[in-house]
């Protein structure tokens, strides 16, 4: 079967030139290559060691590119089509298939155990389950997703992975935070993945290309403010949140987090990753963002081989 191929859109490819200026050629040619094969060991189950160990007996070339987190793991062995996910090891909930750029989001936030944190856009479970480990099973986590199709698969995957700390809610981001708010319930920690166009992942889905869409970008940014905004009202004072998305475009990223530096008492706070990043940018065609946006994060696939992501942590001042 001929594997279908999808052209970009002028205006895209505009976009990214002027983002990516001297890059842009390397950024294209790595959106040929076949991404990296990633997961994340589930420490509620078993060890980095130990995990490392049950799958090179396997004959697998397991590579672990960051010494302070040794839960990362690459694949570097050739394997079957679908074989990372028929495992056993997999089956068992020992470790969880994972980009690493989508692995970040939750080592800026750092939950820790005993605190109450929030993922507001949960499914499929990729940070949940991150989450709950870093937490060790304690403390109070609130997986919410609005779509039933996608919380019967947050439930299954946080069921494998062993997450006993954890909450699934059911209602629109917005509409929860609303209710919260009214019960005066509060969170340490909030994880907002929002919802996005999904710019950084045309190598793991090419058919992004095809869909991408000037006017559902200024939509989701728009649906993006309101999350934030809302989110915002539900953290504890000196609460922090980390908001992330898959995506390039500076209207669901920088001016998302501009809106929330201009309308809310909160301040970004510098993030430490354990891979190369480029700073948040200040200006995008007509439109001119607070310097402090500088210090987000842009993750770029051509420079660590990974998907295209947006983080910045942002914390609540009294």
């Amino acid at each position: 079967m001929t594997k279908r191929t999808y052209e970009p859109k002028p205006l895209f490819l505009e976009r990214m030139k002027i983002l990516l200026g001297k890059d842009f050629e390397s950024y294209m040619e790595i959106l040929k290559e076949e991404p990296v094969r990633s997961f994340r060991c589930n420490t509620l189950k078993i060890s980095p060691k130990e995990l490392k160990k049950r799958l090179e007996e396997k004959g697998w070339k397991i590579k672990i590119p960051f010494k302070d987190f040794p839960e990362i793991m690459i694949v570097e062995s050739k394997l079957q089509p679908g074989e990372l996910g028929r495992a056993l090891e997999h089956l068992l909930g020992y470790y969880y298939i994972q980009e690493i750029a989508s692995m970040l989001p939750p080592l800026v936030l750092n939950p820790k155990p005993g605190e109450k944190v929030l993922d507001l856009c949960a499914s499929p479970g990729s940070k949940t389950t991150q989450m709950s480990a870093m937490m060790k099973n304690s403390g109070l986590l609130i997986a919410n997703e609005m779509k039933i199709g996608r919380i019967k698969i947050l439930a299954a995957n946080t069921e494998r992975c062993g997450v006993m700390n954890m909450i699934i809610t059911k209602k629109d981001g917005i509409a929860l935070c609303n209710r919260f708010k009214n019960e005066k319930f509060f969170f340490d920690k909030i994880l907002l993945d929002a919802p996005c166009s999904g710019e950084g992942t045309i190598r793991s889905t090419p058919s992004t290309l095809e869909m991408w869409n000037i006017k559902t970008i200024e939509n989701l940014s728009r649906l993006q403010k309101s999350l934030i905004a809302s989110a915002i009202e539900i953290l504890k004072p000196n609460g922090e949140l980390v908001y992330s998305t898959c995506t390039h475009a500076p209207e669901e990223n920088e001016e998302v987090i501009d809106f929330a530096l201009k309308n809310f008492n909160v301040k970004v706070e510098k993030i430490n990753l354990p891979i190369k990043t480029n700073q948040g940018i200040v200006k995008f065609g007509e439109k001119e963002y607070l310097e402090d946006v500088k210090l987000t994060c842009r993750v770029y696939p051509q420079t660590e081989n990974t998907e295209g992501f947006f983080i910045a942590k942002i914390k609540k001042l009294k």
